[in-house]
């Protein structure tokens, strides 16, 4: 499939009054001639420019003229890279900067600060403010609390069922939760009410993409950039669909022109990280997702893509520290310890690579995904055959017993239990050469039933730890 962004392409269109607009406004400027609102254009040139700072003085200027002009609030918050950055500006005393500030704590994954100023809103008599409803809803989208923020978009739907404002979002989690149904509603719902607004667009895009008609779906995203071609969204949504079309070339160029419009979308940085992994060029992965992963410092996934780069550059070490980061961070897809593990193995580290498959296999039965996990067969044989190799006949049978659970390792696992019983015919004792710190402890349920099992103070894994 050939590369196609049709009028989307960038430099096809050049705004070439930009620079005599700049001359004209900066005349009327130096005169104090303009309002919030001609200051707010004038910001607008400027950045259209790309000259960011001299932009970024006029709408602070424009928020002390017109404070209650939200579009120059949004447009500062597009230039405003950090909240150290935010710290030196000199803002108006205004309630509206409440909203701003919670909105660019949102934008920049301050989730906390956020959700803080939202409640401290709510409180001061905001409480049936659907904006800032669909705000704590897109909130919990960002951290990843799936249930949360579907619960809270599903009331914001009874409370305002015309609304179209942040449905693309929740058009998302219904996409993530694979909800069909309900995705189809609301893409119906939403072409009755404006069939020729983005949220619309990227709404039918989401339906087509989750019945795998990425043709259609990519076709859906691009009326909604021309629609709007800074929409961000629709631009990171395009990229996901060319990748699924195995379309590198048009993803790679989606997923710029995502970050042209905000630098701080992550989506974008790993969407680009995962086009180079397709390519096979661990280098540019690594850079796209070093830039995803300082944009989510506590995302689990960000942190296991740059541990399989670091592995595929062979660099062991930063890849076992990236590893056991997504763990302590909180592993989202429960991958980071089995990727440790399987590390361990390389190296011939047998203890630490069995402490990190009990570490897995404890978290696995904890969280109620109790051997639906494809991982959990590999986790069983390991340490069935590692406690075999130690001579620790009961939690090798309790294992290989567990092992008969999946059909991967189900002859694997009969075949150990006849050289267990083999050996305990033979008067084997257990042996010596195990280290006394590495006696090892399942979760109760695991167990085989009524089996014996060491209790194991937990391995010292401090000298991968960043």
């Amino acid at each position: 499939m050939c590369v196609f962004l049709g009028p989307l392409e960038k430099g096809q269109v050049k705004n070439e009054a930009l620079r005599e607009l700049r001359v004209e406004l900066s005349k009327k400027h130096k005169a104090r001639e303009l309002d919030g609102f001609s200051l707010y254009l004038y910001g607008v040139v400027l950045r259209k420019l790309d000259l960011v700072k001299e932009a970024l003085d006029v709408f602070v200027e424009a928020t002390h003229v017109l404070p209650l002009h939200w579009g120059t609030w949004l447009e500062l918050c597009n230039l405003i890279t950090d909240k150290e950055m935010l710290k030196f500006l000199s803002l108006p005393d205004c309630w509206i900067k409440e909203f701003f500030l919670a909105h660019i704590y949102t934008e920049q994954q301050l989730i906390e600060e956020a959700l803080q100023k939202y409640q401290s809103l709510i409180d001061a008599g905001f409480s049936k403010s659907t904006y800032i409803i669909s705000q704590i809803a897109v909130a919990y989208h960002n951290i990843r609390d799936i249930d949360k923020a579907l619960s809270i978009f599903n009331e914001l739907r009874k409370q305002d069922p015309y609304r179209i404002e942040n449905m693309d979002t929740f058009s998302n989690l219904l996409y993530v939760r694979g909800l069909k149904p309900e995705l189809s509603y609301l893409a119906h719902n939403l072409c009755d009410i404006d069939k020729y607004r983005v949220e619309t667009c990227c709404v039918i895009g989401n339906y087509y993409s989750l019945r795998s008609q990425h043709e259609k779906a990519a076709l859906y995203f691009q009326r909604a950039l021309k629609l709007n071609p800074r929409y961000l969204g629709a631009w990171t949504l395009m990229g996901h669909e060319y990748m699924e079309m195995k379309n590198t070339s048009a993803a790679i160029q989606a997923y710029r022109h995502a970050i042209e419009v905000n630098k701080r979308d992550y989506r974008a940085w790993y969407g680009l990280g995962q086009t180079y992994e397709i390519l096979k060029m661990p280098f540019y992965c690594l850079y796209y997702y070093r830039r995803a992963h300082q944009l989510r410092p506590n995302d689990s996934r960000m942190l296991v893509a740059l541990g399989e780069c670091y592995e595929k550059l062979n660099q062991l070490v930063e890849a076992k520290k990236c590893y056991w980061r997504a763990y302590a961070v909180g592993d989202v897809e429960k991958m980071a310890l089995v990727k440790l593990a399987k590390l361990h193995e390389q190296l011939n580290e047998s203890e630490q690579a069995a402490q990190c498959y009990i570490k897995y296999i404890q978290d696995i039965y904890s969280c109620g995904e109790i051997v639906e996990h494809q991982e959990v067969s590999t986790a069983f044989r390991y340490l069935a055959q590692y406690y075999f190799k130690c001579k620790l006949w009961d939690e090798a049978s309790a294992c290989a017993q567990k092992c008969f659970n999946f059909n991967d390792t189900r002859e694997e696992g009969k075949a150990l239990l006849r050289q267990i019983l083999q050996l305990r015919n033979q008067n084997e004792s257990p042996s010596a050469d195990l280290p006394t710190n590495a006696t090892f402890l399942f979760p109760q349920s695991v167990s085989a039933s009524n089996t014996p099992t060491r209790r194991v103070s937990p391995l010292n894994l401090s000298s991968v730890t960043p």
